[in-house]
């Protein structure tokens, strides 16, 4: 039976987009290096600022650029991990060890999050505890993005959320002691497009799982949100770049892959297409036994599309799962937060994908006590969450982010906030959705270990947790179980007698820090030396036609 602490792993998670897998992996077997060199892509061209606290430092420039140790550390959601992963792989590309032995780092890459006051508050600390410790420091994410002038960020050097490619040029520059900063937008015949190219080398925190984002920004205008003024206005990947690295993902080894964005229902609205018709694209290169995991996707643009969404999430290669965020029941309240929708909307989702999806999760969120929230309009939150019971429910205290129309609002009492807060709370574990499944055979993929670490979490079809024995075998395989034991948060199940256990991917996964992409980085890099050996001897060949004619 599993352990209270396993079945209250996700009590404190405030975002399903926060979760980047339960496989905690132990920091020194996180990253390791590559010991892969390649030229650099592009000359620095960035601004560079003289920085007077590392200007007077004897030993700023005695590293040796590319051998340098860098500990990376993340804040927020799914989108943020995926560009840490491609900022540590760029590193590790050019030679720097990606290390968590933060202490001995000789610098900390540090990716933020600004959703919510207590993140960017940890952000802030650790960048002290850092220059505390006279070790250079590089910010990156959407804190910076959305203010680089804040006092606290002022001398250090920032990466852009649409410059992560940019990243080695910005370490290098900050080893010498220089401040960089990289804030532009990536357009394409002037229009923003979704940010770095997706073919970057990178390097997974999951070997097993690949996330995709597809698109970057949004179309809201949220009055709490401060995302908006980091990430911007929507810009979508074009569809083929996405299949590409998905098919790339799958020959190295990856059995998931999880789609995100800051509201992936927006995708290709820009660029004249639709997420139905990238997920139609996707399942056609998923091998069979493999999945996809579709990311948050706010309720007005999945209206649009629910018949062709139901018969996607009824695919066999794509998770029965949906997030769909209503953070109020009260048409007024979503009417002060901008969100662009009804309750009525919100309902007709839900109840048109479960009466055409068999089985489907759908989870969602709350805000609690936002500035004009009333007792009434709490009360109509309750009814909406008591109608239908959600499987996982991310409750959050309003939180004023400074720049924000809500900011300005006249807040509620703490006391109600917090009185809203624990009544939503209590009601939400008072029901247990999966005590009725014992004796329930499923089908499920293996891909993270427990936070106890005492058990492999598999998902079956509708994402749902079962816990299953810890054996190496069964890491990054498929097979079947019966439930034996449940809890509030997963299932726990044993493996049947006559099961197969087999590998859905086509390809053995890279090892845990193992570089993505080096073979393709390594072949690009052997054709342009052929072909610049070949330009030459082609040149050669024409100034000695062109001698002996002229003789």
């Amino acid at each position: 039976m599993p352990s209270e602490d396993v079945c209250d792993l996700l009590a404190d998670v405030e975002d399903i987009e926060d979760i980047i897998g339960l496989n905690d992996v132990a920091p020194k077997n996180r990253y390791k290096n590559k010991p892969l060199m390649i030229p650099k892509v592009r000359k620095f061209k960035g601004v560079i600022k003289e920085s007077p606290a590392l200007k007077a430092d004897p030993d700023t420039t005695n590293f040796l650029l590319g051998s340098a140790s860098v500990y990376v550390k993340t804040w927020g959601c799914a989108h943020n991990s995926s560009d840490s992963e491609y900022m540590a792989g760029q590193l590790a590309a050019q030679g720097y060890n990606i290390t968590q032995e933060k202490d001995s780092a000789d610098l900390w890459l540090l990716n933020s999050c600004t959703v919510k006051n207590p993140a960017e508050e940890h952000f802030k600390n650790e960048i002290n505890k850092g220059l505390e410790k006279n070790i250079k420091v590089v910010v990156a994410g959407c804190v910076p993005q959305g203010k680089q002038t804040s006092d606290y960020l002022k001398g250090l050097s920032m990466i852009g959320v649409q410059q992560i490619d940019r990243v080695v040029e910005v370490v290098e520059e900050t080893l010498k002691g220089n401040s960089v900063k990289m804030f532009n937008t990536k357009r394409e015949d002037g229009k923003k497009i979704g940010g770095a190219k997706l073919d970057l080398p990178k390097i997974r925190r999951n070997p097993l799982v690949e996330i995709i984002a597809i698109n970057t920004g949004c179309l809201n205008q949220c009055t709490y949100c401060k995302t908006k003024h980091a990430r911007g206005e929507l810009g979508s990947y074009p569809p083929e770049e996405i299949v590409a690295r998905a098919v790339q993902s799958f020959q190295e080894g990856v059995c998931e892959i999880w789609l995100t964005s800051e509201d992936t229902g927006a995708y290709g609205r820009d660029i004249g297409s639709s997420l139905p018709e990238l997920l139609w694209r996707l399942v056609e290169v998923i091998p069979e036994g493999c999945r996809l995991r579709l990311g948050m996707t706010n309720p007005p643009y999945i209206l649009d599309h629910l018949d062709e969404m139901a018969k996607i999430l009824n695919h066999d290669r794509v998770y029965t799962f949906l997030h769909v965020p209503v953070q109020a029941g009260s048409d007024a309240v979503l009417a002060d937060m901008k969100r662009e929708y009804s309750v009525a909307d919100f309902e007709k989702v839900i109840d048109f994908l479960r009466g055409r999806v068999d089985g489907i999760t759908i989870i969602t969120d709350i805000i609690a006590g936002f500035p004009t929230e009333t007792e009434e309009d709490f009360q109509e939150t309750m009814n909406l969450v008591k109608k239908y019971k959600f499987p996982s429910l991310f409750i959050n205290q309003f939180f004023p982010r400074p720049g924000t129309p809500a900011a300005k609002m006249k807040r509620i009492p703490t006391q109600d906030v917090k009185k809203r807060t624990r009544e939503i709370t209590e009601f939400f574990h008072t029901y247990k959705p999966y005590e009725k499944r014992l004796g329930k055979i499923y089908t499920v993929l293996v891909t993270e270990t427990s936070h106890d670490g005492n058990y492999y979490v598999g998902h079956n079809e509708f994402y749902e947790q079962i816990l299953v024995p810890k054996r190496p075998e069964l890491m990054g395989k498929m097979f079947q179980v019966k439930i034996v034991d449940s809890c509030k948060f997963s299932m726990t199940g044993d493996l049947l007698d006559d099961t197969s256990v087999v590998r859905p991917a086509p390809a053995d996964p890279l090892k845990m820090g193992q570089l993505s992409g080096a073979q393709l980085i390594e072949s690009k890099s052997k054709n342009q030396i052929f072909l610049q050996s070949f330009a030459v001897l082609m040149f050669a060949a024409l100034m000695r036609l062109l001698y002996l004619i002229c003789l």
